[in-house]
């Protein structure tokens, strides 16, 4: 019934929606998805035909009627609501009308012919009106009044009297009474309490015609959707199914662009590595512009947001020393299971770091020891200098006062806060407006989940400890989190399942498992490369010691090696052994580099040494650490020249 063919809308700050197609038929229900001010009602205006497409063109069939609800409820006039609803089906009351002047014009005819011919008239004016509902039709527009939750003294009174709420919910009630083919509805749930919510629902999922909707009510969208136009800061993206198919769709594309992301990212710094190496040498001239051609022939895969980045203004925390804490020769054990035996681990002050492993491991206990909550059997628990503690654990939800309203549950945990300040925090935790008057008894699962966290940030602590603090939370609020906790100026220590909040938060990540831990200074996918580098070397060390216990293929068979096929197989086994040294080295330096980098980060502020001698100390782990880094350097670029020496020897065999 309608089609949109690469349509486009942008301004002077940039494109909302770009060669956007896709077509609307009966029994379509579409979803319109988006953050706010990313194009949705500017593409219902365009399907409208109320706002030019800057290309393409939006088609629909001849016979095709639209109703579109807009968020502005526009001029009131004082009809009575019934009338004014009844009114607006323009193609009853050009029966109506037609059928009062036949009347008018048959009390005037003397000649009996032409009163044959308006009687005639009537009588398919009347057959027409009752088609198309007649005297029923006061009925139905009641029906759909009531289940907007107009009551029978509304019916009379003049629309002027209306709120913006109501009057939103008559402009509703107008369109449904058209019956037209197509509904455009923006933002329709906005002033509709729960049970003409659930009325509104039943009506569109029974609705014949097809339906563009938005709305920020998710359980309504999983409710009606079919289908969902998302519309994001990259692209838009068209997906079938309702809202949580969506979410769950975008987490595995999120997944896999991330992927594709650290993937690229590692190979530029490969290449680069390569051309700082080798920039300035004419013998590796030509591979040196080789490989900036292909960088810069490199499309850039970039991440989508679901939400605007909001920057947050916390009170600045108390310093602590430079060992924020440690746990030392630490045992716990619950009966007869042991979780932990001789743990030891110090986390010094700007570590972010993820705890990672599986259910049941004792991330948890660990979380809890460091927090104080649990005391160990064995061992000591330590706290730096100044060191101020906040604890963040599902059951803090509970501890909210229901009484309260968000604003005095933030006021309570920083009562030296202004208010504006409070408000901005709980901007950032999208809360707006009057919602932070809203009363706690009132929230969602994950609008508490949001204001405790928000809570826990407001404290001036400088440790952080956070246990699962994306429970509760859809997609837009954990990227509201892991904004917030990029602005957190503390120490944190973290569970988590999600990886997107692993990548843009975690500097450092704890590998628990079987009572033991791991420690992988770098971020998410640095720890996922060293993995990926272990298990590489295990299976090359295993396949390695297969083949040295069978014989050699041709002496087994009685039949002799070409000369070519021995060729062939030295170069791969040249091969595989300096990709394995390569690795190693590449391993190290990056080790070495990123320790390097902290005590860089050191020097540049003495302060935050706070026993002199460690600076000597620091000095000569430098010097050590600078002078091994230009060794591996030098060992690196033998292998990088050996590698691809024997890699282009492989590829002339190969060619024959």
């Amino acid at each position: 019934m309608l089609f949109a063919s690469d349509i486009s809308k942008s301004y002077p700050n940039g494109t909302l929606f770009s060669e956007l197609s896709f077509g609307v038929v009966d029994g379509d229900r579409i979803a319109l998805i988006g953050a706010n001010g990313s194009g949705k009602t500017t593409l219902l205006d365009i399907l409208a035909g109320e706002m030019e497409t800057e290309t393409g063109i939006v088609s629909k069939h001849r016979n095709v009627t639209m109703g579109y609800l807009k968020q502005e409820p526009g001029l009131q006039t004082n009809k009575p609501l019934l009338q004014e609803v009844l009114e607006a089906s323009t193609e009853e009351n050009a029966l109506v009308y037609e059928i009062s002047a036949a009347h008018e014009a048959l009390s005037s005819v003397s000649d009996s012919w032409e009163q044959d011919l308006l009687l005639n008239r009537i009588g398919e004016l009347d057959m027409a009106l009752e088609a198309a509902g007649g005297g029923y039709r006061e009925h139905e527009a009641k029906e759909i009044l009531s289940g907007l939750g107009f009551n029978k003294e509304d019916y009379f009174r003049p629309m002027s009297e209306f709120s913006g709420g109501w009057a939103m919910r008559a402009n509703l009630a107008k369109i449904l009474f058209r019956k037209p083919n197509l509904l455009l509805l923006d933002e329709p749930t906005n002033h509709l309490d729960l049970e003409a919510n659930l009325w509104f629902e039943k009506y569109l999922t029974s609705f014949d015609g097809g339906v563009i909707v938005t709305s920020h009510d998710r359980a309504f969208l999983n409710q009606v959707a079919t289908r969902v136009i998302a519309i994001e800061p990259d692209e838009t993206v068209l997906q079938r199914g309702n809202y949580d198919d969506y979410l769950v769709a975008r987490d595995q594309t999120l997944e896999v662009k991330q992927a594709a992301a650290a993937r690229q990212e590692r190979e530029i710094k490969r290449q680069m590595r390569f051309i700082d190496r080798f920039r300035y040498k004419a013998k590796k001239a030509s591979q040196v512009q080789s490989r900036i051609k292909q960088l810069e022939k490199m499309q850039i895969v970039r991440l989508p947001r679901a939400t605007r980045k909001v920057r947050y203004s916390f009170p600045e925390p108390p310093r602590s020393g430079s060992e924020v804490i440690s746990l030392t020769n630490v045992s716990k054990a619950y009966g007869d299971n042991v979780v932990y035996r001789d743990l030891n681990l110090a986390f010094a002050r700007g570590d972010r770091v993820a705890l990672l492993g599986p259910n049941g491991a004792g991330k948890t206990t660990l979380l809890k020891m460091l927090a104080g909550v649990i005391t160990p059997e064995n061992g000591k628990r330590k706290t730096g200098h100044n060191v101020i503690i906040t604890y963040y654990a599902q059951h803090v939800l509970e501890l909210l006062n229901p009484g309260n309203t968000i604003i005095e549950e933030l006021q309570q945990s920083a009562p030296k806060e202004s208010e504006q300040n409070l408000r901005n925090t709980l901007g950032g935790f999208l809360f707006s407006g009057d919602d932070v008057r809203k009363s706690i008894s009132v929230l969602s699962g994950g609008e508490k989940a949001r204001v405790a966290l928000a809570k826990q940030l407001v404290q001036p602590s400088n440790l952080l400890l956070m246990d699962e603090p994306t429970n509760h939370l859809d997609i837009t609020s954990r990227e509201v989190l892991a904004d917030a906790l990029g602005d957190y100026r503390g120490t944190i220590c973290f569970t988590t399942h999600d990886r997107t909040l692993m990548r843009q938060v975690a500097n450092k990540i704890i590998e628990v498992d079987g009572g033991e831990i791991r420690v992988f200074p770098g971020d998410y996918d640095s720890y996922l490369y060293s993995k990926q580098m272990r298990a590489n070397k295990t299976a090359v060390t295993r396949r390695v010691s297969n083949a040295s216990k069978k014989a050699p293929y041709g002496r087994r068979r009685g039949r002799r090696i070409g000369a070519e096929e021995q060729l062939r197989r030295s170069l791969t086994k040249e091969a595989n052994k300096l990709a394995r040294q390569l690795e190693r080295v590449t391993l190290s330096l990056t080790d070495y580099e990123a320790r390097i980098g902290e005590l860089e980060a050191m020097f540049s502020n003495p302060d935050l040494f706070d026993d002199p001698s460690k600076i000597t100390t620091s000095g000569e782990e430098y010097r050590l650490l600078k002078e091994e880094t230009k060794s591996l350097w030098e060992e690196w670029e033998r292998l990088s020249l050996a590698s691809e020496s024997v890699g282009g020897k492989l590829a002339k065999l190969e060619a024959g």
